[in-house]
């Protein structure tokens, strides 16, 4: 590649980390190593105060948790490879669309690969392409052989109701308050957040637009191009305001629509 390329490494064990950086050092001699990260806190708090590097590798299981929690915390603009001891299926399947993945114990030839893989979406694609790849392994993983929720046991007054998820339009998140939209335009508070919504939802029917909206598929009437590369949503049931959809989730949605 013609310019540095700048990496960061996310290792919470030290033989791993000092393998994958000498595997690396050899492979990639030009590549800057703008540092080493071992949890998801010191992770979080370096990439909130420094230019994203153009690819890290990321551990699955750090000392403080899932990596996944990072995305949570940061709008990563990152390519990224992940590492892991556990060959789940669910990784293999997304392994020809994602950046690609690492099994512990390393091996020099799968490294390659899966540098040539970013290499090859830098030269062709660009970080777009490259980030929706590893939201979908990412989905992949999280989601993997699970069980989705098909109704919520709602409170009200003095006892409960049964809400069908099919029902649900949308959920809408404010002031961190959630409440579900019925087509039948009713309104039901809910006692989980976005994120623990996301967990729980089947992704083929549900879709997290932004930090305050998941909504139905059959809820989207219509998107539009909007400036900066984000999509305008309409949905039906409408919900007032303005309802974008992220220059970096535009494309996950778009295809989420279309698949």
């Amino acid at each position: 590649m013609s310019k540095e390329v700048k990496i960061i490494l996310v290792e919470d064990e030290e033989h791993n980390l000092r393998l994958l950086q000498g595997m690396i050092g050899k492979l990639r001699p030009g590549w800057q190593v703008a540092g080493t990260f071992e949890s998801v806190k010191n992770t979080v708090e370096w990439l909130r105060n420094n230019s994203h590097p153009d690819l890290i590798f990321l551990d699955i299981q750090l000392a403080d948790g899932l990596c996944f929690s990072i995305f949570d915390q940061v709008d990563v603009q990152s390519m990224v490879i992940f590492t892991t001891a556990y060959d789940n299926y669910a990784i293999r399947a997304f392994k020809v669309n994602s950046i690609d993945y690492l099994l512990k114990p390393f091996k020099e030839s799968e490294l390659e690969t899966a540098i040539r893989k970013f290499e090859s979406f830098t030269n062709l694609a660009g970080s777009t392409l490259s980030r929706l790849d590893y939201l979908e392994l990412l989905d992949a993983i999280r989601r993997g052989g699970k069980k989705y929720r098909k109704r919520f046991l709602i409170s009200k007054g003095d006892g409960f109701v049964r809400l069908d998820v099919d029902d649900i339009a949308y959920f809408y998140n404010e002031n961190r308050i959630t409440t579900a939209f019925t087509f039948g335009r009713q309104t039901h508070m809910v006692d989980f957040s976005l994120d623990g919504l996301e967990e729980q939802l089947d992704p083929e029917n549900f879709h997290r637009a932004n930090r305050q909206l998941i909504v139905n598929i059959k809820a989207v009437d219509k998107i539009e191009n909007y400036f900066g590369g984000k999509l305008k949503l309409r949905l039906n049931p409408p919900l007032d305001g303005d309802l974008t959809v992220s220059r970096l989730k535009a494309m996950s949605f778009r295809q989420w629509l279309g698949q």
